[in-house]
């Protein structure tokens, strides 16, 4: 996702003259080609995050178009009150990426994990939160968001995370779900880097009997109410899954959506972290496995709430 990421802001800033890149002290092998093609637009803010964002805000107000990137907990948690106040509260058009997002950067503990970043975020009035599902669509978050001119945070993985779409020919709009793979019985809402793992738990599903629609939801702000209205009416268990906590992200904001709505024919499945630290040493894997975000754990608790059991 991030090699992904350079790679087309280095397209972007082609057209988009004023596109300036900040990064926190990181990514510097990783923007090489952006530094020697537009030297004058790339400023390292150093390890100075809350700084950097207030440098950008400056940007903004001074006509420019910045992208600002960082790990996603250094740029989010550490930053809360600088995105509030200097760009949310001006609704300046600052794209904020946080890279290694989730427990991309486990084997570094608690100071790397980011699963309430979102949940904070989303909070924030003016701001968009995506969370790209693979390579494809985070070079289509990057020119939507550039388009949509508006404070955006993109959510990524770190590396090495499997491609879901076989083509780069996607429709991607801000706040509008896309259907990886039709079904009839279930709906698996995945959110981020958990796609590939949702695909998995599909075809767990499929072995029970159960057809499983899989959608990316890359947009956990806005949300697509219209897809969330239909959804809801057509299956019989809609599950979110997502790399962060149950309780703000994708699955938390589509329960408080939900609680507005008309009694609905789906029931609720959230797949997510529980609200609690986890002092575990071990890789990303390891993490997942901790909190059920595997194949087989979306599958067991998808069917548990449809009232089956795995035999």
């Amino acid at each position: 996702m991030r090699n992904a990421f350079a790679d087309e802001v280095v397209k972007l800033a082609q057209s988009a003259r004023d596109l300036v890149l900040l990064s926190g002290d990181i990514g510097n092998r990783l923007f090489d080609a952006y530094k020697n093609a537009y030297a004058g637009r790339f400023y390292n803010c150093g390890v100075a995050e809350a700084n950097m964002i207030g440098v950008s805000a400056g940007l903004s107000l001074c006509g420019l178009r910045p992208v600002v990137y960082t790990i996603a907990p250094f740029i989010t948690t550490r930053c809360i009150e600088q995105i509030r106040v200097d760009i949310c509260y001006h609704n300046l058009p600052v794209i904020l990426v946080g890279v290694g997002a989730g427990f991309s950067y486990a084997s570094l503990n608690a100071t790397h994990h980011s699963c309430e970043e979102t949940a904070m975020l989303r909070m924030l009035p003016n701001m968009h939160v995506v969370c790209p599902g693979d390579a494809v669509e985070v070079r289509h978050a990057i020119q939507a968001a550039y388009r949509l001119a508006r404070p955006t945070y993109i959510r990524l993985g770190k590396k090495g995370e499997p491609a879901v779409h076989s083509t780069a020919a996607i429709s991607f709009s801000i706040g509008r779900a896309i259907v990886i793979r039709p079904g009839r019985d279930v709906c698996i809402l995945s959110t981020g880097v958990m796609l590939p793992t949702a695909m998995e738990a599909a075809d767990l599903l499929s072995g029970h009997g159960i057809s499983a629609e899989v959608v990316s939801f890359h947009t956990i702000k806005p949300l697509d109410e219209p897809f969330l209205r239909e959804a809801f009416g057509r299956f019989k268990v809609v599950t979110t899954v997502e790399e962060h906590s149950r309780s703000g992200g994708l699955g938390g904001g589509i329960a408080e959506w939900l609680s507005d709505q008309p009694p609905q024919s789906a029931r609720l499945c959230r797949v997510g972290t529980d609200d609690r630290f986890l002092y575990e040493a071990g890789g990303q894997g390891h993490a997942r496995a901790c909190f059920g975000l595997t194949p087989m754990g979306i599958a067991e608790k998808t069917l548990a709430t449809l009232g089956r059991t795995c035999p």
